[in-house]
């Protein structure tokens, strides 16, 4: 299991940042799209790093079209010497509408064939082929000389696409090379309903659970004293607030949860932020979340995920002490 960092989303100090995660002994490190723009701080971070696997978790692919991903995507790639992990996710309805003024209809589908169409064009670029890709949400039928920057030396980026419900898991297994679980899963949804649908994707395409990688960053309520509590109150709101989601419900369904899903996004509608929370039980929080000891969690990170994802990262929204973090990145590594 690859152990994955992060080294904050602002362009500001990205280089000495990333160059701390890499000596530390981090196998990668992501960025999101959250406050800034996802990729500007990977291009810095790979001239900053030797050996650290970069990656988007996520850039929100509706927000684009495949030209322009497949053309970040290959730079990315060429600058971090063949390190770059591309990471799409499809966001929600009223964020691509209304943030994005970007159409929306059919995630899945149009998910799957925005995959197979950037796929085409790295094809046409590496391999010569007339670029004549026609579906039914995106078009790609002009490449000339000038605008074609030619094979990458590295190869294709590795695509993963993040994904909750069932068939944007099976597109992430049939046209992906992987996914990223999204951290409002528990071990039962993950193991009875995420890999079953990533394998059925895979099995379309010809391909096994062998030939992915499931990255999954999961949430860690830890520390001593006060700073536990602190960590377990700033997760339960982070669960709730995920869970108020109805595209979530389906994981709190399968614990007998949904009519706690129904209350928080009624909650949130209301902007009850902090009083979501106390709606998480304990017993929730278990599902969810490693609730360990730090010398304890890389024990029970193995336990409960070692057969079932390949990277994991720490899904920490709380501050801990950083100085902490170092030694369990080496009992990891002595697992």
């Amino acid at each position: 299991m690859k152990i994955d960092g992060g080294f904050g989303f602002s362009p500001a100090g990205i280089g000495e940042a990333a160059r701390s995660v890499e000596a530390l002994g981090y196998d990668g490190a992501w960025t999101a799209e959250t406050g800034h723009d996802p990729f500007l701080p990977l291009a810095i971070a790979a001239q900053a790093t030797e050996h650290l696997e970069l990656g988007t978790a996520i850039a929100v692919a509706f927000a684009r079209n495949p030209m322009n991903l497949a053309m970040v995507a290959n730079d990315l790639q060429t600058l971090s010497e063949g390190r770059f992990i591309l990471g799409l996710g499809s966001q929600i309805k009223p964020h691509i509408t209304k943030r994005y003024s970007m159409p929306w209809s059919h995630p899945a589908p149009r998910m799957r064939e925005l995959l197979l169409a950037i796929r085409a064009i790295w094809d046409s670029w590496a391999n010569g082929t007339k670029l004549d890709f026609r579906g039914e949400f995106y078009t790609h039928t002009l490449m000339t000389p000038f605008f074609n920057p030619g094979p990458n030396e590295y190869g294709n980026p590795t695509i993963v696409l993040a994904a909750v419900g069932e068939l944007m898991t099976e597109v992430a297994g049939e046209a992906g090379d992987g996914m990223i679980v999204h951290g409002f899963t528990t071990y039962r949804y993950l193991r009875e309903v995420t890999i079953p649908a990533l394998e059925r994707g895979a099995a379309k395409a010809g391909k096994t659970r062998a030939d992915l990688t499931v990255s999954y960053p999961g949430f860690v309520v830890t520390g001593e004293g006060e700073d536990f509590e602190v960590a377990k109150t700033a997760t339960k709101r982070q669960i709730a607030f995920y869970g108020s989601t109805p595209a979530y419900r389906g994981v709190l369904e399968l614990h007998g949860w949904g009519e706690i899903g129904d209350e928080l996004n009624i909650m949130s509608k209301r902007g009850e932020w902090e009083a979501m929370g106390g709606r998480i039980t304990d017993e929730m929080l278990d599902a969810f979340a490693i609730v360990a000891p730090i010398d304890e969690v890389p024990a029970r990170v193995g336990e409960r995920f070692g057969d079932l994802v390949d990277r994991f990262s720490f899904y920490a929204p709380y501050r801990l002490n950083p100085d902490q973090w170092p030694e369990v990145l080496a009992q990891f590594k002595s697992l």
